[in-house]
C-alpha cells in the first residue's frame, strides 16, 4: 500500500470512527478487496485496527488511539492556511476559533515552512462581493449557522412580498454565492433555499433534526442553481448588435455572453452581428437591455419589441423638452 494512503486510511478511521470496507473503497477511489488489503497491511504495522461484526458493524481503530502525523508539506500548508479565509468566518460568528486554529497550524510547522505559509496567504485576498456593492452580512446568520452545525431544527420569520411567515426548518447547510448568504434547508417533503437577510428572527430549537441520508449540500446547490437559472430565463431574444454593444452584452451575464457566442452570425458591411441571447420575462428584460443602450436593436419577438416600445414612449414624454416661459418686462 502507497503510504499516502496508508496515511489517509489511519486518518479515516481516527476521524469517522467505523467505516465499512465500501465506505473505506469510496473514500480512498480503491476497490473493496484493496480496502481489505490495505486494513490488514495496516494492523500488520502495528497500528490496532478492530473489526466490529454483524450488522451496523465495519472497521475501527482500538479506543483512544490517536496518532501523532506532523509531516506537513508546503503545499498542504499553504492549502490550509488559505482555507481559512477569514470573511466567511467572521459572518458565521467563527473568527475567534479560526484565527486560534490559524495559530495553532502556524505552530505546529517547521520554522521554514511558517515563513512560506504566511507569505502565501499574505498574497491571497477573497472579495465575494461584486463591484458597486457591499457584501449582506446578516445578523441572524450565527444562529442559523449553529443550527446547521448542531443538527437541530430552527424556527425562523421571513420577510415575502405577501408579508412575514413562521416555519421550523431543518438546516441542510449554508451557502456563500456572489457575496449573499443562503439556507438550504428541509420543510416537510421539499427542500428551500432561504436568502439569509430576508430572515427576520431565528430560534434554535432543543428538537434535534436527522440529516437526510445521502443528502449532499454541493451537489443540491449545484443543481437547483441550474434549474432557477433555467426558470428565469423563458424565452430568447434576436438582436442585432453593433461592435460597441457586443463588447456591452458582459452586462447582461455569462449566460447571455455565451448563447451570444454560439450563435453570433458574421458581422454586416456595418460590422453589426445578429445573435440571440436568453430573455426573462418583457417587462424585466426591457430594463435590462436598455443598459446596451442605442447600441443593439431588437428583432425578435415581437411582446418584447413592443414593451420597449412603449417604455421608449413613455421616456420620451417625460423628457419631452418644453419651451421656455416667456419673461415679461415690469413697465412703471
Amino acid at each position: 500500500m502507497p503510504a499516502h494512503r496508508q496515511i489517509a486510511l489511519l486518518l479515516l478511521l481516527q476521524t469517522r470512527g467505523t467505516l465499512t470496507a465500501a465506505a473505506i473503497a469510496e473514500e480512498l477511489g480503491v476497490s473493496i478487496r484493496t480496502a481489505h488489503r490495505d486494513i490488514d497491511q495496516l494492523s500488520a504495522a502495528g497500528v490496532p485496527v478492530y473489526a466490529d461484526r454483524g450488522r451496523g458493524g465495519g472497521f475501527r481503530l482500538l479506543g483512544g488511539y490517536r496518532t501523532q502525523l506532523t509531516g506537513l508539506t508546503h503545499a498542504e500548508a499553504e492549502a490550509l492556511l488559505l482555507a481559512g479565509l477569514p470573511g466567511p468566518a467572521a459572518d458565521l460568528g467563527l473568527a475567534d476559533p479560526q484565527a486560534a486554529a490559524r495559530l495553532k497550524l502556524l505552530a505546529a510547522l517547521p520554522g521554514e515552512l511558517q515563513l512560506d505559509a504566511e507569505r502565501v496567504a499574505s498574497r491571497f485576498h477573497l472579495d465575494p462581493s461584486g463591484w458597486f456593492s457591499e457584501a449582506c452580512s446578516p445578523s441572524i446568520l450565527p444562529t442559523v449557522a449553529r443550527a446547521a452545525w448542531s443538527s437541530r431544527y430552527l424556527r425562523v420569520a421571513y420577510a415575502r412580498e405577501s408579508g412575514t411567515h413562521t416555519r421550523k426548518l431543518g438546516p441542510l447547510g449554508i451557502v456563500l454565492k456572489g457575496g449573499t448568504w443562503y439556507l438550504v434547508a428541509q420543510h416537510g417533503e421539499r427542500r428551500l433555499t432561504y436568502r439569509a437577510s430576508n430572515i427576520l428572527q431565528a430560534e434554535v430549537l432543543d428538537e434535534p433534526f436527522a440529516w437526510p441520508v445521502g443528502f449532499d449540500l454541493a451537489a443540491y446547490w449545484a443543481r437547483a442553481s441550474r434549474e432557477y437559472e433555467r426558470s428565469v430565463y423563458r424565452d430568447q431574444a434576436l438582436l442585432r448588435v453593433s461592435p460597441r454593444g457586443w463588447s456591452r452584452l458582459e452586462l447582461l451575464g455569462s449566460h447571455a455572453m455565451a448563447m451570444a457566442r454560439a450563435s453570433a452570425q458574421p458581422p454586416d458591411r456595418h460590422g453589426w452581428v445578429r445573435c440571440t441571447i436568453p430573455v426573462e420575462a418583457p417587462d424585466f428584460s426591457v430594463r435590462e437591455l436598455l443598459r446596451l443602450g442605442d447600441e443593439a436593436q431588437v428583432l425578435e419577438p415581437p411582446a418584447l419589441r413592443a414593451a420597449l416600445q412603449r417604455l421608449l414612449r413613455a421616456l420620451a414624454r417625460r423628457y419631452r423638452l418644453q419651451p421656455a416661459p416667456r419673461r415679461t418686462r415690469n413697465s412703471n
